[in-house]
């Protein structure tokens, strides 16, 4: 066998979904997250073995160059997941201000019930809660 650019892709899914699933395991990667890029990890390795996948889908769908429907795909997919982790972290940094303003809360009523810990806050120190 020739080392060609199928062989290439399928090493690279290969070792994708290797990576994946080494990152779950070590839970470096989020149950949430991980299953959607097992599943893309292993689209990619389907279609890396059976190039004429794409050929079919291409026909289908009545696009000329089979190619630029992965490419189009791949467009898709990632502008999907940026507006999804950009929602993630919209999520995120509100509760990140709510978060805070409870803090902010709680050192108040300490403050107010525990004069004492207002030096050790003077002194740089973090007022036990």
């Amino acid at each position: 066998m020739s080392f060609n650019v199928y062989l290439l892709s399928i090493l690279f899914s290969g070792v994708f979904l290797i990576i994946t699933l080494g990152l779950v395991r070590k839970k470096h990667l989020k149950e949430q997250y991980s299953l959607m890029w097992i599943l893309v990890a292993a689209l990619m390795f389907l279609v890396s073995l059976n190039p004429s996948v794409v050929e079919t889908a291409a026909r289908w769908l009545d696009v000329k160059y089979a190619p630029s429907m992965l490419f189009l795909f791949g467009l898709v997919f990632a502008f999907v997941l940026t507006l999804h982790l950009t929602v993630v972290v919209s999520r995120l940094s509100e509760k990140v201000v709510h978060l805070t303003q409870e803090v902010a809360l709680l050192r108040h009523e300490v403050y107010r019930h525990d004069p004492g810990n207002r030096e050790g806050s003077a002194s740089g120190e973090q007022p036990a809660i």
